[in-house]
């Protein structure tokens, strides 16, 4: 069996075995998603003091629009299900530099909400990563026509 083989069956397992309660968790990340990156578009300044007091204060006025486009279209496409592993992927390396980059010296353990809010969407979006988009998705959609063409 070769890799492509192996994912399409992992892919077929986790469909079927994939809970309703967990796509309204997708879609519910996606939607948490978009509305940061519209309230990053609002308050781009806010966005870039978060990004100047991190361990990389030479960031730039791109690296903020970066974060927050890829917050707006990648929540759209987490939530409705749509290239859902591509979408996360662009988001994993913004949530990594969240979690241990932005406010390390505050540590794990005081009442830094974002860091939590963003270290419980990193683990949600690896979940995510693994399991895939689901059976309400846009995704499943797209495969279950693209079988039905192939019989």
């Amino acid at each position: 069996m070769n890799l492509s083989q192996n994912l399409h069956q992992i892919e077929r397992w986790s469909d079927a075995h994939h809970p309703l309660w967990i796509d309204f968790l997708r879609v519910a990340l996606g939607v948490f998603l978009f509305i940061k990156g519209f309230m990053f578009i609002q308050d781009t300044g806010a966005l870039m003091n978060i990004l100047r007091k991190s361990e990389f204060p030479w960031v730039s006025i791109g690296l903020a629009h970066y974060v927050a486009m890829v917050h707006l279209a990648g929540g759209v496409l987490i939530a409705i299900g749509l290239i859902t592993r591509v979408a996360i992927l662009f988001q994993l390396p913004i949530l990594l530099g969240a979690v241990f980059f932005v406010n390390p010296e505050r540590g794990f353990y005081s009442e830094n909400t974002e860091l939590w809010s963003s270290l419980i969407v990193l683990l949600l979006l690896i979940f995510f990563l693994v399991f895939g988009s689901g059976r309400f998705s846009a995704d499943y959609m797209m495969r279950e026509k693209e079988r039905d063409l192939k019989e």
